[in-house]
């Protein structure tokens, strides 16, 4: 029997405030246990939740940028249930209207090769709090509850039922990672639980409409294991399935040792949570001029900005998609072209467009090799966007050449804060100015052309490869100097093709 999975994803990131939704108490991570919990974090008799407005204006943004409604008026619940790390006994959240609802987000992936696009319609995207942490290592035999986290503020992200395997939904769960780290409502961090996916898996035959039973597999932290989570949960299902048994709703845990999800318990429903409205917060209003103050403050998205690079530079959509891969990646991209126009004011649209390209080129190969090898983000390259800038100058205007250009700049990554005067400083110390001398290359092209007297008959008979075998005795007999171009129009004048 052939089957179709559907994957529907809920995201909880947690939101970039300096503060919990609730209370003043600080959300910086990695404090010792139990010293960032307030009275209202604790639930001390007598204590009052006041809203965080930055966080609204997190989730504003969010509803903006995913095309969402953001709603007038949303309501606070209080989501009922028992955990030692949940000291009120319940959750603040949203349940009957949030203050995002609908919104989409449009993901692309290679699935062996193939490439395959879809638009993610979301549910809704709703403001709650975080719980504590239960530790259970180093405790001879008991647990320990630290609290710091409790009240941390959460946008808990709920897609439709959309996805039909790991890969599409991990590949949503790049996008909406990358979206709110551009927003700049989440830092991202999926090591400090900053985002976590829960992925609802089901299984049904081909073709038919009703849904599986499904079993949702929690707090997956890191990409890798959601989609080896989903791929699993999937095998798990079928088999059951074909071996006569069924399919129960329940909650998951993966275990990346074992690489398997294993029960957690019984999955509830919303009336097992008892929501009803929290009487200790009011309706969250949210006016229309506060959503338009919102608004203008927002960057250019991701999207736009990539349909504008492939407009107005003549960039590839594989090139914008990899210049515009992060805010940062962006913002540096920018930077370096704008130095660079600065330094060789191009003369035409097709002008630019080459020096975007040649910038984007750098940018995906030797500065992303750069950066993976060294473990460390854009804003933190050794190199400076003008300082790359500077160097690309000198390999347009043929002082170097592109192989000369990528041993500097290794030269440069390795000496953090270079100025850009140190591209100069470095080719006069090394002596490594291209040779573009009409009459000094003239003479070594003579030289080599009569040294070579084999190379230049088995040309003239047509093959190709003898003239190669020609640049190359030039470019060896000028160490590397001679400038390629020059070289190869030399030749073929001097050769008569």
């Amino acid at each position: 029997m052939r089957w179709e999975v559907v994957i529907g994803l809920e995201t909880h990131a947690q939101l970039a405030t300096r503060s919990k939704i609730f209370s003043g108490a600080p959300t910086a991570f990695g404090a010792p246990p139990n010293t960032q919990a307030s009275p209202v974090d604790l639930a001390l008799p007598g204590v009052l939740p006041v809203l965080n407005r930055q966080a609204v204006e997190c989730a504003i943004r969010f509803g903006l940028a995913v095309g969402a409604q953001v709603a007038p008026r949303s309501v606070f619940a209080r989501k009922n249930y028992f955990y030692p790390d949940l000291p009120k006994g319940y959750q603040i959240s949203q349940y009957e209207i949030p203050v995002v609802a609908g919104g989409s987000l449009d993901i692309a992936w290679d699935d062996n090769g193939e490439q395959h696009a879809r638009r993610v319609r979301l549910t809704r995207a709703h403001l709650e709090e975080d719980a504590g942490k239960s530790l259970h290592e180093d405790f001879h035999g008991m647990s320990g509850i630290d609290l710091n986290r409790a009240g941390t503020p959460l946008l808990e992200i709920v897609t439709e039922p959309d996805m039909r395997s790991a890969r599409e939904a991990v590949a949503y769960a790049r996008a909406l990672h990358a979206l709110v780290v551009w927003l700049g409502i989440c830092d991202g961090n999926m090591q400090e639980g900053s985002f976590r996916c829960d992925a609802n898996v089901s299984v049904r035959p081909a073709g038919e409409q009703a849904y599986g039973t499904r079993c949702e597999i929690k707090n997956l932290n890191s990409f890798r294991f959601l989609e080896r989570a989903i791929d699993f949960e999937v095998r798990r299902q079928i088999e059951l399935i074909e071996d006569g048994g069924r399919v129960v709703q329940e909650t998951r845990l993966y275990d990346p040792d074992r690489d398997e999800t294993r029960s957690m318990r019984s999955k509830e429903d919303a009336q097992d949570y008892r929501y009803f409205p929290d009487p200790d917060l009011p309706p969250l209003v949210i006016a229309p001029d506060w959503v338009e103050t919102v608004r203008a403050a927002m960057p250019e998205l991701p999207q736009a900005m990539r349909a504008r690079f492939e407009t107005e530079l003549g960039l590839s959509a594989y090139d914008a998609a990899g210049v515009t891969a992060t805010r940062a990646s962006a913002a540096w991209f920018e930077a370096a072209l704008a130095a660079l126009a600065a330094l060789l004011p191009p003369a035409d649209a097709a002008a630019r467009a080459a020096q975007a390209k040649q910038l984007a080129n750098w940018m995906l190969a030797d500065v992303a090799a750069a950066l993976n090898r060294d473990g460390i983000e854009i804003d933190l390259a050794p190199v400076s966007p003008a300082l790359l800038a500077r160097l690309l100058a000198r390999v347009i205007d043929g002082t170097v050449s592109g192989k000369i250009a990528r041993e500097l700049f290794a030269a440069l990554w390795a000496a953090p804060g270079s100025p850009e005067e140190a591209v100069d400083r470095e080719i006069d110390a090394r002596g490594l100015r291209q040779i573009s001398d009409t009459g000094a290359l003239e003479a070594m092209v003579d030289a080599v052309l009569a040294a070579n007297p084999k190379s230049v008959e088995e040309f003239r008979a047509g093959k190709d490869k003898a003239f190669n075998a020609l640049v190359g005795q030039v470019m060896k007999a000028s160490r590397g100097k001679a400038n390629p171009q020059a070289v190869n129009d030399l030749l073929r004048r001097r050769l008569g093709g």
